[in-house]
């Protein structure tokens, strides 16, 4: 499968190259704070510029694999990385579907930025990814979330407890869903 380009009035989503490594590794420090409430707990090499070299490297291969696609939203004007969402997990056959993750940075928030971004990337997934059913789960204190995943047609499914580790802590999840229509 190529690989995509997602443009939105505001946004290129796509994934990133090598050549991107200082984009992202700017936006992992400047929202180092702002995101690890919501994210698992990182090592110090994550937030460095080889880091991000190895993520991309990383993104790459599970792309490659058909595993995942990692999407790094860019403002395209100024090559900026403002956010990101990765379609991951992904199982075919009869279950056709993917565990969605995404995060923004703070400076962008409230503004529908990441709504944009998701739905040409919801379009990409029942569409070329040929996927029939999307999963974004989100802790229940994160009501910004639960609201954007509403918005986007998620429907809530269920509860799950202990879910995931973020920040060191095993914490609650909602579990939602978008399916297809056929």
């Amino acid at each position: 499968m190529s690989t995509p380009v997602l443009r939105t009035p505001r946004t290129e989503c796509r994934l990133a190259r090598i050549p991107d490594a200082r984009a992202v590794h700017a936006y992992r420090i400047e929202n180092r704070a702002h995101l690890a409430p919501w994210e698992p707990l990182r090592e110090d090499g994550y937030y460095t510029l080889e880091g991000a070299r190895t993520s991309i490297v990383q993104w790459s291969s599970v792309s490659r694999a058909g595993v995942a696609w990692p999407f790094v939203i860019f403002e395209p004007d100024s090559g900026q990385m403002i956010g990101s969402f990765t379609f991951a997990n992904i199982v075919r056959g009869v279950f056709q579907a993917a565990h969605l993750g995404y995060g923004l940075a703070a400076a962008w928030q409230g503004q529908g930025v990441m709504a944009e971004a998701l739905r040409a990337g919801l379009q990409y997934a029942f569409g070329p990814l040929d996927l029939h059913r999307v999963m974004a789960n989100y802790m229940p204190r994160n009501e910004r979330s639960g609201q954007l995943l509403q918005a986007l047609g998620f429907e809530r499914e269920g509860m799950a407890r202990g879910f995931l580790k973020i920040h060191g802590v095993w914490e609650d999840h909602v579990l939602t869903s978008k399916v297809r229509d056929d």
